[in-house]
């Protein structure tokens, strides 16, 4: 029987390649970019490469210099994410747990969320209690509430089909 994976080694391996090839090392930058930049930063900016300088022929494999960081970022944004860029810089490293990023390019344009707007849908009250119901006993509260939307969405989506 074969094993049951995660959905992330899934992507990394279907993603790795292109996120490797803007010089990410894996994909978890974009999925951790909110926790990293706060949540408000995260809805307007978003990591696009990263550069790493070219390493001469005569460095041995001593520590390795810091990376440029390239980051879209919404017009009205820009100057306070300049403002913010020595503890965004902070934070990243702080999460990889080593000085990856020395600096910030920041290029404005359009920032894409990734999640669609879902057309607004009524659901019958009833069934929307059996989801909260369902979902209640789940102690811890990310997962709950995702639960909760996930539920929401089936019943509506049953519901639209009918």
């Amino acid at each position: 029987m074969a094993r049951v994976k995660p959905l992330a080694e899934l992507i990394e391996a279907c993603i790795g390649p292109a996120f490797a090839a803007q010089g990410f090392a894996s994909t978890d930058i974009l999925a951790a970019w909110p926790e990293i930049v706060g949540e408000r930063l995260g809805r307007v900016c978003q990591p696009v490469k990263l550069e790493w300088p070219r390493r001469k022929r005569t460095e041995a494999d001593g520590p390795t210099e810091s990376g440029t960081l390239v980051v879209r970022v919404e017009g009205a944004f820009a100057l306070e994410l300049q403002h913010l860029v020595p503890v965004v810089i902070q934070r990243i490293n702080a999460h990889y747990g080593w000085a990856c990023v020395g600096r910030i390019v920041m290029k404005q344009g359009r920032v894409h969320s990734g999640q669609r707007r879902a057309p607004v849908s009524t659901i019958d009250p009833a069934r929307r209690g059996e989801v909260a119901l369902a979902v209640s006993r789940i102690e811890e509260d990310g997962l709950r509430d995702a639960l909760d939307r996930l539920g929401i969405a089936v019943v509506a989506s049953a519901a639209a089909r009918r």
